[in-house]
């Protein structure tokens, strides 16, 4: 199990076989960092290997964000998402054991989801979002992108033309329109979130597991060859990090002024 002990990041607890696991950086909008990223692999393993746990519920500490994605203030401060377990980043590595934890993840989206954030709450099985909640990416305007389940797959939910708009424009969308595209389950009040989630979880427990391991298994299948697309993406992603073109996208969003892409067109 993971030592309560040792997390600064995240938050981890079970309660009557549902684990919830809680990004705790509202000072940063729940923004991920490198550690951040480790111990939501600690998390995710321990609820794993729990027999005690039949669903995992994953959102953000407070009620203004679920999670904005990567942390650009540490990558402005040392041009990286800051030091790790093993040296890598391991934000891929979080988004393959949402997918192959053998139980239902349910995203419960209290606020902001947007650039990474939002990838996050995609790739989860089920989303149930607060009625305050807010989906985008941010992605092209700070020097970014996740051209493997943040676009392709997120084109498998939603369509084409919707996945596209949201990468392409960077739009915010309220709760109500990301219910309407079916980029989300539910919409509940914020004060309702947690025991919709509880409720949800409840039906899911009384299911057999074995079951439900093999149908999210199945339902993965037809979506696996994006975890190929996936890693060349992240390879192309860090080529792409050390360029002028990306340092303008950190350094405008970090001094609050528009960027200037122009000369690389």
């Amino acid at each position: 199990m993971v030592d309560m002990n040792e997390l600064t990041d995240i938050t981890y607890e079970v309660d009557d076989g549902l684990a919830w696991i809680t990004i705790n950086r509202p000072e940063r909008y729940n923004a991920f960092r490198g550690r951040t990223a480790d111990e939501l692999l600690r998390a995710f393993k321990a609820a794993w290997a729990d027999p005690a746990v039949g669903v995992v519920a994953l959102t953000g500490a407070g009620d203004k964000a679920f999670c904005t994605g990567g942390d650009q203030k540490q990558r402005a401060e040392t041009g990286d998402y800051g030091p790790t377990e093993t040296g890598l980043f391991e934000i891929e590595a979080v988004h393959r054991i949402i997918r192959d934890i053998p139980k239902p993840v349910i995203a419960a989206v209290n606020g902001f989801a947007i650039g990474g954030g939002h990838v996050l709450h995609v790739v989860c099985d089920i989303t149930i979002a607060a009625d305050s909640a807010r989906f985008g990416q941010t992605g092209p305007r700070v020097g970014s992108f996740d051209a493997g389940f943040g676009s392709a797959y997120l084109a498998r939910i939603i369509g084409q033309k919707r996945a596209r708009e949201i990468w392409m424009f960077c739009r915010q969308y309220d709760a109500a329109t990301a219910e309407r595209w079916g980029l989300v389950n539910a919409v509940v009040p914020l004060d309702e979130l947690r025991s919709t989630v509880r409720a949800w979880a409840d039906d899911a427990l009384a299911l057999s597991p074995t079951a439900l391991k093999v149908l999210k298994h199945s339902f993965n299948a037809e979506t696996e060859h994006i975890a190929g697309v996936g890693q060349m993406a992240f390879d192309s992603l860090e080529l792409f990090v050390a360029t002028p073109e990306a340092n303008e996208g950190v350094a405008a969003f970090n001094e609050k002024r528009p960027t200037d892409f122009s000369p690389y067109r």
